[in-house]
């Protein structure tokens, strides 16, 4: 089963319901992102009390452990992870695309390079062990089919920020071909599954291209004349300045089809989420919320809070005083100071749940603005103590 229904719009805001086997999820939403079948420092009891609604997992981390197949001899991630609600897979692209970018390393020491990519298939090795491994459409296909996702990503290539026009137009042409092959899978892994008494599985094609206009626009018209659900659309490769970002994606918002729900990948700043809502997107993941207690920092409605600064010692105030998670609720700011001058490792759960919390709840309090048609006014107050210039960096 995978229903949706748009419920409102507010200008190019949307408020969408989705059902699937594992239940439903409203968007817009952020989607907490369980890596390797946990999310860092977090549990599943806390996401339940976040009301998480979707979580993502790695397709790439969990065919190599514990095995697609193990997955799916517990039957599905939902079991394995004792997860009973909806499941987004990525393709694994990423984490190839990131041995790419550092493949010149194992190169130098061992004269051959960690991925290697032609039009059939994507090669490269183990990050655990060194074995050699492959993606193609096809089997990206069964590896997501194995793990049961309720809705499952096509297999692209993320081109790297400086690539050339033309290798960023022949990966490209490269993705849209490999997204027919995808399609033309999954269609036949559905149809097999439907005959086990099984549920389909959703699929998502990716748009791409870098900061190329021409080429962004060129792929939304491709992919979004594809025969899928809905369209996702690839922060062009992550490391561009947010001013790229805004501009870029802004030249494919009405190219996209109106009746498909759209997701942008790997956003997750609170920024981002107010500003894409804004411009039509409806769902966002990203790791970072999770990873900057590396850095000691916290979101807020005045910007990100870092911790550790000699300033926040002996401050009463929680991390935000308009945020209701419990960790804002019971600790100050001094006292989780003190735990990381303590290095006392629970600093690092309650930071990761904070910033957790605060997205979806972001995610949350936007649908209730789009919802009663206040969308505007929420994000000019949100926008109020917030520094504006976050955008043009």
């Amino acid at each position: 089963m995978f229903e949706f229904k748009l419920e409102n719009t507010d200008k190019d805001a949307r408020a969408w319901e989705f059902f699937t086997e594992h239940g439903s999820f409203k968007t817009p939403i952020f989607m907490p992102v369980w890596t390797k079948a946990t999310v860092k420092w977090i549990s599943k009891e806390d996401l339940d009390e976040m009301w998480a609604e979707i979580i993502l997992n790695n397709t790439y981390h969990l065919y190599l452990r514990p095995g697609d197949e193990v997955v799916k001899d517990f039957w599905w991630a939902h079991k394995f992870q004792n997860y009973n609600k909806p499941i987004l897979t990525d393709s694994g692209w990423f984490q190839v695309f990131s041995l790419w970018q550092t493949w010149w390393e194992w190169s130098f020491k061992n004269n051959e390079s960690l991925v290697k990519i032609t039009e059939e298939w994507v090669h490269f090795r183990s990050f655990i062990d060194g074995s050699k491994h492959y993606f193609d459409a096809e089997n990206v296909m069964d590896i997501q089919s194995n793990i049961w996702a309720d809705i499952i990503m096509a297999f692209d290539e993320c081109a790297p920020w400086k690539s050339t026009k033309e290798y960023a137009r022949a990966a490209m042409e490269r993705t849209h071909r490999w997204a027919e092959r995808c399609i033309k899978r999954w269609k036949e892994n559905n149809e097999k599954r439907e005959k086990d008494w099984l549920y389909k599985q959703a699929l998502f094609p990716i748009v791409q291209w870098v900061t190329y206009d021409d080429l962004r626009k060129e792929s939304a018209e491709y992919i979004s004349k594809l025969d899928t659900p809905w369209v996702a659309i690839w922060w062009l490769s992550v490391w561009e300045p947010k001013k790229d970002m805004y501009r870029v994606l802004d030249t494919i918002k009405d190219i996209l089809p109106k009746n498909k729900p759209r997701y942008l990948m790997w956003v997750w700043t609170p920024e981002d989420l107010i500003e894409w809502i804004y411009r039509w997107v409806d769902m966002f993941d990203c790791v970072l919320p999770t990873r900057l207690w590396r850095h000691w920092v916290a979101f807020s409605f005045k910007w990100n809070i870092k911790i550790k600064n000699l300033k926040y010692k002996l401050d009463k105030s929680p991390l935000d005083e308009n945020c209701d998670c419990k960790v804002c609720k019971n600790y100050t700011k001094w006292y989780l100071r003190h735990l990381i001058a303590e290095w006392e490792m629970y600093w690092m759960s309650l930071l990761s749940y904070h910033n957790l919390y605060f997205l979806i709840n972001l995610g949350k309090k936007a649908r209730e603005a789009i919802l009663k048609n206040q969308f505007e006014k929420f994000r000019e107050d949100f926008w109020k103590d917030y520094p504006k210039e976050v955008l043009n960096k």
